[in-house]
């Protein structure tokens, strides 16, 4: 599958800006780690653009929609790794692929979610700022804490440089992503 085709099957299932952000920003992520891991960075990307593109159209049957779409279309792996995607649906990890796709989706929203709460927004973000706001249930509560906490353990990285590695992705996009500071901050 090539990247324009799974934009295509994306955007025929998702249309909420944040949710294409979001996409978008695990893409990269996943992209970035699979260079840094030799793996096959077109699969890792994929994955991520791919992970939550039935979640707006069909949020009671995700993420069956996108797995079953693209077993059929043979790319197997990339299902699985997406019918995994999250701890509580019983699913085995059993590639680095899955693993990894558990480790940044969740934690990759929460970062976004800190820097949209300062004016600055990435410039100046620090792994440890991060780690302190995930310690205040509060703040984007709808984020499993759990599940950051389990999807580092599974990939096997160190949180704070996971969170570390991500901002640094984040970063490095921050224009295309609408993610760079306000006009008039000082960074």
């Amino acid at each position: 599958m090539t990247r324009e085709e799974a934009q295509t099957i994306l955007t025929q299932m998702t249309t909420s800006e944040s949710l294409l952000r979001h996409a978008r920003t695990v893409e990269l992520v996943m992209e970035a780690y699979a260079n840094k891991l030799g793996e096959d960075t077109s699969k890792w990307a994929i994955t991520g653009l791919l992970h939550d593109a039935d979640y707006q159209a069909y949020p009671d049957q995700h993420p069956n929609v996108i797995v079953n779409l693209l077993r059929e279309r043979g790319e197997d792996e990339i299902a699985h790794a997406i019918s995994a995607h999250y701890t509580h649906w019983g699913v085995p990890y059993d590639t680095l692929l899955d693993k990894a796709l558990l480790a940044c989706d969740e934690l990759t929203g929460f970062i976004v979610a800190c820097a949209q709460i300062r004016p600055q927004r990435l410039e100046g973000l620090e792994a440890k700022s991060v780690v302190k706001k995930l310690g205040q249930k509060s703040f984007a509560a709808s984020v499993d804490r759990d599940e950051v906490r389990i999807g580092a353990e599974l990939f096997g990285v160190d949180m704070q440089e996971h969170i570390a590695f991500i901002i640094a992705v984040l970063q490095q996009n921050q224009h295309e992503l609408q993610l760079q500071p306000q006009k008039g901050t000082q960074v």
